[in-house]
């Protein structure tokens, strides 16, 4: 990671940012290149050529960045957060990614509903959780079905970054024609009994949880493909 006046580029990514676009603290994680360093990390491995993506919670866009420098892969990408959404957008042009969609909108299983999304100086800490903490300002959002979406899209991978919603929504949604589920875990909010909720119903939905690919509260859910690995100390 570098940095000067003049730019700042943090996991082979160009960031068109200033101090005034993100809070102190997220500011601070960027110029350090501690921002997202393990799903970077996770990220350039998740994906292979001609993978279909959908991205929940894209922040400002520095993992969907990494993500689309995947050959061939195609991302649809959502946040909650319109000044992110923005941001966002704004990297991808720096970068000269066009392989990316950005939208700004919610995700959820069953039927569409209005929600209330809390929006946070700290934006990492936004979420439809009014309990979460202070908050800057409130919106109402309209929902999409998000099983609509993955077979309309032929969407084989799943990247989610939902501050607690994976919970519900992985429980709830069916999931069909994904592969591959990488998401950050919340145990702050829904403690272990949550993350146990999440690995019974990833299970239950036939996906195993990938040690070689995961990192802490970053994991990977992949579908089994019956082939055993070769022992390799590097990937443990």
């Amino acid at each position: 990671m570098t940095t000067t006046a003049q730019e700042l580029t943090i996991h082979g990514i160009d960031l068109p940012l200033t101090a005034e676009d993100v809070s102190p603290v997220i500011w601070q994680s960027l110029i350090t290149g501690s921002y997202e360093a393990k799903e970077a990390r996770q990220a350039r491995r998740l994906l292979r050529a001609g993978d279909r993506v959908l991205e929940l919670g894209s922040g400002i866009g520095v993992i969907t960045a990494v993500m689309a420098k995947t050959e061939g892969v195609t991302i649809w990408s959502y946040d909650a957060n319109p000044h992110t959404v923005a941001l966002a957008r704004r990297v991808a042009a720096a970068n000269g990614i066009k392989n990316v969609t950005f939208n700004h909108g919610l995700m959820t299983a069953g039927q569409p509903e209005t929600h209330s999304f809390y929006i946070r100086r700290d934006f990492w800490m936004s979420s439809m959780l009014e309990s979460q903490g202070p908050y800057e300002d409130v919106i109402s959002l309209p929902s999409q079905n998000i099983d609509d979406f993955l077979v309309r899209n032929r969407i084989n991978v799943l990247v989610m970054d939902i501050e607690g919603a994976e919970r519900e929504l992985l429980g709830s949604a069916a999931l069909d024609g994904v592969e591959r589920i990488f998401l950050e875990l919340h145990d702050h909010l829904y403690g272990l009994a949550g993350v146990h909720d999440i690995f019974r119903t990833m299970t239950e939905r036939g996906f195993i949880y990938d040690p070689r690919n995961s990192s802490g509260p970053c994991v990977l859910f992949t579908r089994d493909d019956g082939v055993v690995r070769s022992y390799c100390p590097d990937d443990l």
